[in-house]
């Protein structure tokens, strides 16, 4: 493969996984404050569809985004208002929200079904565009892909390199001693899952507005579960949920360019295979990671030869996760 090809699909990896970059930072939030939010995908979709129809009744792009932003945190406020007010299931609540969602995106979507409307606008870095390779991986893109990629340091630096961070881990990981040092635990919890919710919905609208210019029945369906996945194969660090979105992102440019490969080669295989074999490849990542963390796996790999075992442990180390300890648990106030 010469350089010119490899920066245009490092290029192209970078531009596909941006949306889910976004949604999965929004839902690592959420879930180091430990609420699990399963409206993801539900809420891509309803985003996305809000965010097209008012880029195209405004002809603004950034309304769009503004309005997909909102209706992202406001359904997260819905998840918030249930599940820690009211104390009912998370995962039951998310799941729900999800259902909803997603019917929603197609009733009220379905004027906007195949409809031309705004995109956002291809904006290159002046000077660094023009530098050889680099400049066509980097610098050669639209704002939402430069968003996902500068919000992967920044929320890794706000979690772990600041008191607010601090707190926000503190939430998932032991409220009760959060409660203890003066933090209002639900109010903050509240707050962090409406910022994820807001992520997320932002990244709907990245679809139907950049990646995916415009709208359509069920337009990002999976992609919001894809995303939780994601985040536990990530380990809830921004830096290894990144790592997990481009890997997807791969595959996916990759399965792409299996489509399209010369008569013969790869010869008879349905299109769809190509189409599922991103997430079928991540579901089995997934499961490696959480086999990874059981102890009747660890056990097996101490048991290997010599040769064997090193290696096995020092990948069951690297893949080993852990969530957050309070994670899907409503606090109680004593």
């Amino acid at each position: 493969m010469d350089a010119t090809r490899l920066a245009i699909d490092l290029a192209a990896i970078l531009a596909g996984a941006a949306p889910l970059v976004i949604a999965a930072l929004g839902e690592t939030i959420s879930e180091r404050a430990g609420v699990v939010n399963l409206s993801l995908d539900g809420k891509m979709l309803l985003a996305g569809m809000t965010g097209f129809a008012v880029g195209l009744h405004t002809g603004d792009v950034l309304l769009g985004f503004a309005a997909a932003a909102l209706v992202g945190a406001l359904v997260a406020a819905v998840l918030c208002l249930v599940s820690l007010r009211l104390r009912q299931s998370q995962t039951a609540v998310g799941f729900v929200l999800a259902l909803l969602c997603t019917d929603l995106s197609s009733f009220l979507g379905n004027p906007y079904n195949r409809v031309s409307g705004v995109a956002v606008s291809h904006l290159p870095v002046p000077w660094l565009a023009d530098v050889p390779w680099l400049g066509t991986v980097l610098f050669d893109h639209t704002p939402v892909i430069y968003l996902s990629m500068l919000l992967i340091p920044a929320v890794w630096w706000f979690l772990f390199r600041t008191r607010q961070g601090l707190v926000l881990r503190a939430l998932g990981e032991r409220p009760a001693a959060a409660f203890a040092r003066g933090s209002a635990v639900v109010p903050l919890q509240a707050w962090y899952v409406v910022i994820g919710g807001a992520l997320v919905g932002i990244a709907g609208a990245a679809y139907t507005l950049d990646l995916k210019q415009g709208w359509s029945y069920r337009h990002t369906a999976g992609i919001g579960w894809i995303a939780l996945a994601i985040v536990i194969f990530g380990g809830w660090n921004p830096w290894r949920v990144a790592l997990g979105c481009y890997l997807f992102g791969a595959l996916q440019t990759l399965a792409t360019r299996w489509q399209g490969a010369p008569p013969g080669v790869l010869d008879g295989i349905p299109t769809q295979v190509y189409q599922l074999a991103p997430f079928a490849l991540m579901i089995l990542v997934l499961a490696l990671v959480n086999g990874a963390t059981n102890p009747a796996v660890s056990r097996i790999a101490a048991g290997l030869p010599a040769p064997l075992r090193r290696p096995a442990l020092w990948l069951l180390g690297r893949l080993s996760v852990e969530a957050p300890a309070a994670l899907g648990q409503s606090f109680v106030r004593p």
